[in-house]
């Protein structure tokens, strides 16, 4: 039986949740916190911790943003994207984009950005099948904002309680200190754009 916000096990081990298991481990280590202390911090469980660390499970998007916000770092982080030496261009070549997907959903982040580690904003596309939400991702840290672009199909966005609902071409800018969600309510995929900018 799983657990909330963990997918049923894959007959396949999953890269990704190795590499994202050993950045969780290594980081909590760091942080000097127990499996217990990051359990209160993150309101995942000591079980699901556990299981992400070995790399036996991967988190859907909703646990894997409360892991990355307990350790005060950010998703490409987790997910292992490169952190080049700062240069004047930095290129990071299609095959080679660290992509998080949802196991449960289908969900996909693709981290477009080259430099993540270096630029104070990231640059992430989504990818959101039909009839799929992310659900409730927890607060940033107080002066990250977020713009997005929808490239096609209907956008569902939830700010606190604000709605919006944009369409192919619409863009919106909010200020992500808030808890906020991004939802297709509609039967065909959706795919958009993001900016999030975090203070130095």
């Amino acid at each position: 039986m799983s657990e909330p916000g963990e997918a049923p096990a894959d007959p396949q081990p999953d890269p990704l949740a190795g590499t994202f298991g050993a950045n969780v481990r290594r980081l909590r280590e760091e942080a000097g916190l127990t499996l217990d202390q990051l359990s209160t911090q993150s309101t995942v469980s000591r079980a699901m911790l556990s299981k992400v660390e070995r790399g036996e499970k991967s988190p859907t998007i909703g646990v894997a943003a409360k892991i990355a916000h307990a350790l005060h770092t950010t998703l490409s982080d987790l997910i292992g994207a490169p952190t080049p030496k700062p240069t004047a261009a930095v290129i990071l070549r299609k095959p080679n984009r660290p992509i998080f997907r949802d196991p449960e959903t289908g969900f996909e982040r693709h981290t477009l950005s080259p430099a993540p580690g270096i630029a104070t904003g990231e640059l992430i596309a989504h990818h959101l099948p039909a009839h799929i939400s992310t659900g409730l991702l927890p607060a940033y840290p107080p002066g990250t904002e977020k713009q997005l672009l929808v490239l096609t199909g209907t956008l569902t966005v939830l700010i606190s309680t604000r709605t919006e609902t944009l369409t192919p071409g619409d863009s919106i800018y909010f200020q992500a200190d808030t808890p906020h969600g991004f939802a297709n309510q509609t039967p065909t995929p959706c795919e958009y754009i993001m900016t999030i900018t975090r203070k130095p």
